[in-house]
């Protein structure tokens, strides 16, 4: 007779715990926190504790199996590559093309913009290699938390997932407003006919927006509802976008005029370049996709094709649309808050406006199901490894699907979207989106070249070398950039320490293969990776680093005070596992 599986035999020898309990176990099981003795005992282990963390680092087992057991229930293994390849079309392919296409067409690079486009496409693409060769790897909820948490050790981790999990949160509140209004345009041509003024609130805050709440309550309960559902109701909007492009483009070039594309380059190089950073932010979205890998069917193949395929879909698209749209009116005649709406309409084709602001909705809509799923995800992971209350990581046994962790961030973000404007959320720039970009293909060459007890010394010291040349070269890059200096000798000379320091870590023996599927040409496309990523980050400006300092001093506040502890107690105290119920 078949020995029935361990976690089957564990289960039924395992009273079933409800879901729904607010011990405090449930939120500080850990040894710091069971009384006040025991956390000033560990507030004044502080130092030792960081020392200890700073140079910590989980392993792939760790994030497979015994993080994973802190959810008690196993997330289902429902999707497929070609559930992927379209929760990342309808993640990434939201309402911004629709503006920024036209914005930057007319005011930054002309017709050039498909170049921009294309060059973004590109860096977006080498990120979109490295995160699917550690979900192949490394097939777990967390994502780029569990990349960074395995390669660069727990704190680097906690500091990248505060701060990317913050900009989601807000980047759903700004999409929540935006929804609203979008749909006020189309209904009364006012973008605040749903929000109620109260004039005794701070300006910014005082247009309170119930649609916006509601939006988001409504997106954040299908995605509660189950994954395989989402993933369906995902692909039946995306099929109606895809159609509704295919009639932009078709369109677009039927009324073409081959001299609406000369001057080509009107703003020369340095707009190109320059739209490439704003146009970036349309190619966002795919690392929530990454942090679904825990339930594709079959990681080794399912993530390789669904992230790389919808990149290059995407990249595609979004080229065919710029041109069709450069192509159709001259660019100094592009309306740069409407420019598909108002070009259509020059052709007589007023109606058509319509079309594009339901695809615009079906966007957002859509953006707002797949990140709310991937936020969820990457907070369920955070909480496994007791950075944040493990009560957080729980996975409902019917829907298996992090509830706590989906309720988490719908309450922040609706609170954030019923009170805050657009202009204020917009001030918070996607900087912790490119930083881990960069971390990750950082953390890459990292899995590749070091191995903990096989590295030579010898040969780790010079790994290091060789990638503080990549970093600093690719730094000077952006400094010269965005310090307004075109002269060639400053760009040869750090192009050529660049060139050295990829040319030397390919030189030196790896110490790691993937096992199944891996990034090709490494060093070199995760080094392009880091360059690239690194100069968007110098276009990014002052404020944005600015916010970036201010909310890492705050993150490192908890962590200090909490984080730190928790993390400390789960790595050197054994604790009960718990079982997975149901799994087998």
């Amino acid at each position: 007779m078949e020995a029935q599986p361990q976690d089957s035999i564990s289960d039924e020898r395992t009273p079933r715990r409800s879901y729904w309990r607010w011990r405090k176990q449930d939120f500080f099981p850990e040894f710091s926190f069971q009384s006040l003795s025991s956390y000033k005992s560990a507030l004044s282990a502080t130092c030792p504790r960081l020392a200890d963390r700073l140079v910590a680092r989980s392993s792939d087992a760790n994030e497979i199996d015994a993080a994973r057991r802190e959810s008690e229930n196993p997330m289902r293994r429902c999707l497929t590559w070609w559930d992927l390849l379209w929760l990342s079309f309808g993640s990434v392919v939201g309402s911004g093309v629709f503006v920024i296409t036209g914005q930057e067409a007319r005011i930054g690079a002309g017709p050039a913009v498909v170049l921009s486009y294309a060059i973004s496409g590109v860096s977006a693409l080498l990120s979109v290699l490295c995160y699917a060769e550690f979900g192949v790897e490394i097939p777990v909820a967390g994502g780029s938390f569990s990349y960074l948490r395995v390669e660069l050790g727990d704190f680097i981790a906690f500091i990248a997932a505060g701060n990317i999990l913050l900009e989601a949160i807000v980047g759903a509140a700004g999409l929540g407003r935006s929804w609203s209004s979008y749909l006020a345009s189309l209904v009364k041509n006012d973008s605040d006919y749903f929000r109620i003024k109260v004039d005794s609130f701070a300006d910014g805050f005082d247009l309170l927006d119930p649609v916006a709440v509601a939006v988001l309550l409504v997106a954040n309960g299908i995605a509660m509802s189950g994954t395989k559902r989402t993933s369906w109701l995902n692909l039946i909007t995306s099929v109606v976008t895809v159609c509704v492009i295919v009639f932009i483009v078709v369109v677009g070039f039927t009324h073409s005029k081959s001299g609406n594309l000369v001057p080509f380059f009107p703003y020369g190089a340095k707009g190109v370049v320059q739209s490439a950073a704003v146009v970036y932010w349309s190619y966002t979205g795919f690392d929530m996709v990454a942090n679904m890998a825990e339930e594709t069917e079959k990681p080794a193949r399912d993530i390789p094709i669904g992230l790389v395929g919808s990149m290059s879909m995407i990249t595609v698209v979004y080229c065919l649309m710029a041109l069709a749209l450069t192509m159709m009116v001259k660019y100094t005649e592009i309306d740069p808050n409407a420019a598909y709406s108002v070009a259509f309409s020059q052709i007589g084709m007023k109606w058509a406006k319509y079309l594009v602001g339901i695809c615009a909705l079906k966007g957002m809509t859509t953006s707002l199901l797949v990140g709310s799923m991937g936020q969820a995800r990457y907070t369920t992971q955070i909480a496994r490894s007791h950075m944040i209350p493990p009560w957080f990581a729980l996975v409902h046994p019917k829907t298996g699907t992090p509830i706590n962790a989906t309720l988490l961030v719908t309450i922040l973000s609706a609170v954030i979207s019923f009170f805050t404007s657009l202009d204020v959320l917009s001030s918070v720039f996607s900087f912790a989106t490119l930083f881990i970009f960069m971390l990750v293909a950082v953390a890459l060459l990292v899995r590749r070249y070091y191995v903990k007890d096989v590295t030579p010394e010898s040969d780790l010291l010079k790994f290091l070398g060789f990638l503080f040349l990549i970093i600093a070269s690719s730094v000077g890059v952006s400094a010269l950039w965005n310090a307004g200096i075109r002269g060639w000798i400053g760009y040869a000379v750090t192009g050529v320490i660049w060139f050295i320091g990829t040319l030397g870590l390919a030189l030196i023996p790896k110490y790691r293969v993937p096992k199944v599927w891996g990034v090709p040409l490494v060093p070199w496309l995760p080094s392009f990776s880091i360059a690239m990523n690194l100069f968007l980050i110098g276009s990014l400006g002052y404020v944005a680093f600015l916010r970036f300092i201010i909310c890492t001093m705050v993150m490192l506040l908890y962590y200090v005070f909490v984080g730190l502890h928790a993390t400390y107690d789960v790595a050197h105290q054994p604790m009960e596992e718990a079982k997975f119920e149901g799994e087998s």
